[in-house]
């Protein structure tokens, strides 16, 4: 897989006192043992299940590895705060993101009002 997400939860019998986003050990362990080479990005950082600001779990998650950190409350103050703390793309992160990104492939063009039938009748909702 060319993507991959961490968890904020914490496998004990690894590192007991770090999630996994904020973890070198699990990092460590999703590159290494599991072979994973796709990019690391993180879950949500601002669902509050991280100790500290924004700012302080996003450095935390590249100092552990991962390669991007993701933030989606749209809160404008902690995406700008989110993005400082992380910084650049690394080298190496650029080239997972670029492999990633590289995959992509073009959707089939569909029928938007044959699915909006399709939804009607599976639903209940269309004339009959």
């Amino acid at each position: 897989m060319p993507l991959g997400m961490t968890a904020h939860i914490v496998f004990s019998a690894f590192d007991d006192r770090n999630p996994a986003t904020t973890s070198p050990e699990m990092i460590r362990l999703i590159r290494a043992d599991i072979g994973f080479g796709g990019l690391i990005m993180t879950d949500d950082l601002s669902m509050q299940a991280l100790r500290g600001t924004i700012g302080e779990r996003a450095s935390a998650s590249i100092a552990a590895g991962c390669d991007v950190v993701l933030h989606c409350n749209g809160d404008r103050a902690e995406m700008q705060d989110c993005a400082t703390a992380a910084g650049a793309m690394t080298t190496d992160a650029q080239a997972r993101g670029d492999a990633a990104l590289a995959l992509r492939q073009r959707p089939n063009a569909i029928d938007s009002n044959a699915l909006w039938d399709e939804l009607q009748l599976l639903t209940g909702t269309g004339d009959g």
